[in-house]
């Protein structure tokens, strides 16, 4: 396992990424119309090319294949957090998260906030993140729910 800084010769492989995250979640959270909805964000969102490109992202590859990835843009702020469908509950988020808060912590920040999914929120509260409120949002008119979320991580 292999984890390394984010470039944009990555991009390619971080949508695979992306959208193979997306297409295996179970359908008793996302019908398959959210998930189309979601996954074409990696195509349609100029969002996700800045958070590729102007943001700072950690990936994890595994025999030279990219499995997962999380970005910060702006810099206070997750934006991007996925990893491939067989590699989930294994422990790479969380390695990822960690990466992103220590980063965060070097610059100086004293917190880090995201939107997470029905999905994330979970892994996100195992690592002391907190529930600001759950929110809904809609994209290509399919209807979300998701958290928003905090934690501080000054250490004075």
């Amino acid at each position: 396992m292999n984890l390394r800084q984010i470039t944009i010769k990555d991009q390619l492989e971080l949508k695979k990424v992306y959208f193979d995250s997306i297409q295996y979640l179970d359908e008793k959270i996302y019908s398959q119309e959210q998930k189309r909805a979601w996954s074409s964000q990696a195509w349609n969102n100029p969002n996700f090319n800045k958070s590729i490109i102007k943001g700072k992202g950690w990936l994890i590859s595994k025999e030279g294949i990219i499995i997962a990835f999380a970005t910060r843009y702006p810099t206070d702020r997750i934006a991007l957090f996925y990893c491939k469908s067989k590699f989930q509950r294994k422990g790479f988020g969380s390695k990822l998260l960690h990466k992103l808060e220590d980063e965060a912590k070097k610059e100086g920040l004293d917190y880090l906030y995201t939107e997470a999914s029905l999905i994330s929120y979970k892994l996100f509260l195992k690592n002391k993140w907190k529930i600001i409120r759950k929110e809904k949002v809609n994209i290509n008119k399919n209807f979300f729910e998701r958290y928003k979320m905090s934690k501080i991580i000054k250490t004075h």
